[in-house]
């Protein structure tokens, strides 16, 4: 072990702790808690954003996908723009109409307490579990350089982004999001320049390279109405469509995103953070795909030996092959991308358990505003301990960056598929409603596991049968209720 990249690593964590948890002054409602008292600029939330959307899978598993395919994950990004859209003029006016902490007090407003309280239960199990695999790709990273076992890495890094998140809410987590983005992006533009220059040839060799053996393909635009198609996951189709959808319902029904969205000082400032944050996702996905393009003309020209897990490409290179002090900087980068992400999903799932379950009460039985703050900060610790759990569990999981998105695509659809019934229909009632999401769920289920249909369609299956079931229901629903 080099104790100048240890010491650089382990003066990040203690600074990154300590600045979070400064932000815990002015923590005095749930307001400041979880939206951060509405004061943050717009860029900040934008960097927050991308931040939340990107994570350790970004740095870990991204590199991978291009060095065992090509650029074809770029399509995704275009749905996700036609999303930001879908978001801006479906969701956002809903959201800024009085005071809200959740997305799915919107869902009670439309319908009533059941499915809000539905919805956010799909929102807890989903983003646990999806967030699990996260906490589980960055022990990777910390059992590469600390040689430890991954218990103790997910443990570690845990406890360090509960204490910040735990002491600062909202606030902490929102610039701590911008320091830490601005570090790992660094971090992997150095990475960038050191592979290039370790290339014989540079540039021009690399892409020549890399032209040959087919990387440097983006745009997939092969169709055809058959079972073959929809087993691709990157084609151009399932990336406009299959990414228009995932997004609409991450950032449109996602309490990690739309918490983002409504620490907005208004409309307008969310609205313009949500399309800048598209810009940084772009330059940030092809960053990181750059670099496995440039590792895979890397191990060729050299004759090394690929992992066995494409998911440790990057970070053992970073540790391996950089030099010292460099390497350390570019793994605390990649430690901040996961402390970032982490905490904005322990905020969120502290935010939906305490306002959409807890405190939704008659207002005799509410409690007082320093007990609903002590209640956030509890069960800030009880999903800090649940996702330490499923990360333990999540080593069998698969590629860690497919795997975060397809489960979060199980369950996706449905939250769309409802909210879109919501802020579309007026017909349909809240039994019409819950029936479409259990159509969607079985809809969905049949698809992930009788099919080969890739996952980048499910968001798209489940929100359309969702709807649809939904919406026919609602016509039964009429019929019984004229028969009565």
């Amino acid at each position: 072990m080099r104790f100048l990249d240890l010491a650089v690593i382990l003066a990040y964590l203690i600074a990154i702790t300590w600045f979070g948890a400064r932000f815990r002054k002015g923590q005095a409602s749930l307001g400041d808690y979880f939206l951060g008292g509405r004061n943050a600029p717009w860029w900040a939330i934008a960097l927050s954003i991308v931040s939340a959307e990107t994570s350790t899978l970004t740095i870990v598993g991204t590199p991978g996908l291009s060095f065992a395919g090509n650029l074809g994950f770029l399509q995704l990004v275009l749905g996700y723009l036609l999303a930001r859209v879908a978001v801006s003029v479906l969701f956002l006016p809903h959201y800024f109409r009085g005071e809200m902490f959740t997305a799915y007090e919107l869902m009670r407003r439309r319908f009533g307490q059941r499915i809000r309280r539905l919805t956010a239960a799909i929102f807890l199990v989903t983003r646990a579990l999806a967030e699990g695999v996260r906490v589980f790709a960055i022990s990777l990273v910390i059992s590469i350089v600390l040689g430890t076992g991954e218990t103790a890495s997910i443990i570690l890094i845990v406890c360090l982004t509960l204490f910040y998140t735990f002491q600062g809410g909202m606030t902490a987590v929102i610039w701590t999001d911008v320091a830490q983005m601005g570090l790992y992006v660094f971090g992997a533009a150095v990475s960038l320049f050191v592979i290039l220059a370790k290339i014989p040839g540079g540039w021009a060799h690399a892409m020549t390279v890399a032209g040959e053996a087919g990387k440097l393909q983006v745009f997939d635009f092969r169709f055809s109405p058959t079972m073959q198609f929809f087993s691709q996951k990157y084609s151009f189709w399932a990336g406009l469509v299959g990414g228009c959808f995932l997004t609409t319902a991450s950032h449109g029904t996602d309490q990690l995103m739309v918490q983002r969205l409504l620490s907005a000082r208004n409309e307008a400032q969310s609205r313009r953070a949500l399309f800048a944050s598209w810009l940084v996702i772009f330059f940030q996905f092809s960053l990181f795909l750059a670099i496995g393009v440039l590792l895979f003309v890397y191990y060729q020209d050299t004759h090394l030996v690929k992992p066995r897990t494409l998911d440790r490409i990057y970070p053992e290179f970073v540790w391996r092959h950089l030099p010292v002090g460099v390497a350390g900087l570019v793994t605390a980068a990649i430690l901040a991308a996961a402390m970032a992400n982490l905490s904005a999903a322990l905020n969120s799932l502290a935010s939906t358990t305490v306002i959409d379950f807890a405190r939704w009460k008659p207002a005799r039985e509410r409690r007082s505003e320093a007990g609903s703050l002590k209640l956030a900060r509890s069960m800030t610790v009880v999903w800090g301990i649940v996702l330490a759990a499923i990360g333990m569990l999540a080593r069998h999981w698969g590629s860690v960056l497919e795997a975060g998105l397809s489960i979060a695509s199980v369950t996706l659809g449905l939250l769309l598929g409802v909210f879109l019934l919501g802020v579309l229909t007026r017909r349909v009632g809240e039994w019409a409603a819950m029936a479409g999401v259990l159509a969607g769920l079985a809809a969905v289920l049949y698809v992930c596991f009788a099919t080969p249909i890739a996952w980048t369609w499910w968001v798209a299956i489940g929100s359309t049968v969702t709807f649809a079931a939904g919406y026919g229901a609602s016509f039964l629903q009429s019929s019984t209720a004229k028969v009565t």
